[in-house]
């Protein structure tokens, strides 16, 4: 078997599949104890431009869940720490940002990405190809929204103020940073791309924060900028809260729409209209009886047979105090459940 060939990749095609494919948003990383000792005196950011420990942290849950894909180990943020945006990852807060945008100078300061800015990304990712032989690496990116609303908040924010304030009071500032960041997000992209990887996923996770006029307007024709820059290689496109967003989102440009939780996974796959699926058991569910995590897991799998491609996966990230084995029973159901 080639990567070509796998699971994962034929899934995200709409091609008919051994068995459904399974992998989990930020597998790698806080619920494993391997990822906990790696990280220990490591910042975030730091962990994220050293390529050895990028390819130990995403191989980790290879190792152990004999998942379909790896999803790269980094940060939405760090294409912004890379051009020289002054960031850092704060414990227990978030990206913060010591100088938010608000006028056309401050996007004007901000530095378009080139390969040149992120040589770690390259060798991290080549070295992970080597390594991975017939598993395939998602490569990612954070969406132009999702981005900009930790540049104009400052940090992470629940309501969103002061970045619908921008969008819809100073469109000129809102239209030339929402570029800017598609520029930074398609350079950093092609970067994965070109080192080997053999999918994206285009992170959206605050767009559930819009209404769908909003989101068609001011976010939509940059996310599409984004996703049709990327040639050759199937593109994922998610988003947390985005049930009335989830056409829209299918409409930028994504062979596969990921859909949280919050759907189900029936509904989901009517409103992306024909595309493939990726998700959605409700991250939750780990915590709850085996039994009763793996009879909704049953019915996820019978309502992606409706797509013509399910990824199996959780509706969001996995949550750190999640116990690993419950990860493994998860990724082995999928498999022998879904190759009956």
């Amino acid at each position: 078997m080639s990567v070509h060939n796998s699971a994962f990749m034929k899934a995200a095609r709409g091609e008919a599949v051994p068995h459904t494919p399974v992998w989990f948003m930020r597998q790698a990383g806080r619920s494993l104890p391997e990822y906990l000792k790696i990280r220990e005196g490591v910042t975030m950011l730091d962990s994220c431009m050293r390529p050895e420990m990028i390819v130990e942290i995403t191989l980790q849950p290879v190792r152990r869940y004999g998942v379909d894909a790896a999803i790269f180990f980094s940060d939405i943020v760090l294409p912004l720490k890379a051009v020289g945006v002054d960031l850092d990852i704060v414990p227990g807060v978030g990206p913060v940002v010591a100088h938010p945008v608000r006028t056309l100078q401050d996007v004007a300061a901000i530095p378009d990405l080139s390969a040149d800015d992120v040589p770690f990304i390259t060798e991290a990712v080549r070295a992970l190809v080597g390594e991975l032989g017939d598993t395939p690496l998602i490569g990612f990116a954070g969406a132009p929204f999702t981005v900009a609303s930790y540049l104009v908040e400052g940090g992470p924010s629940k309501e969103h103020a002061k970045t619908k304030a921008l969008m819809l009071g100073a469109p000129d500032v809102w239209d030339a940073l929402m570029r800017k960041i598609a520029g930074i997000a398609s350079a950093y992209l092609k970067v994965q791309i070109d080192a080997g990887a053999s999918a994206i996923q285009l992170f959206d996770s605050w767009a559930g924060a819009l209404t769908p006029h909003d989101y068609e307007r001011f976010v939509m024709p940059h996310s599409t900028r984004v996703l049709s820059s990327v040639e050759g290689v199937p593109r994922i496109h998610f988003g947390v809260g985005t049930g009335e967003l989830l056409t829209l989102m299918g409409r930028a440009g994504a062979d596969v729409v990921g859909v949280d939780w919050r759907v189900p996974l029936a509904q989901g796959v009517r409103r992306v209209e024909g595309r493939c699926v990726q998700g959605n058991l409700d991250p939750t569910l780990v915590f709850a009886p085996t039994e009763v995590m793996l009879e909704r897991a049953a019915q996820v799998l019978e309502a992606g047979r409706e797509a013509p491609g399910h990824i199996f996966n959780l509706g969001h990230g996995v949550i750190p105090s999640t116990n690993p084995d419950q990860l493994a029973r998860l990724t082995d159901f999928v498999h022998e459940a879904s190759a009956r």
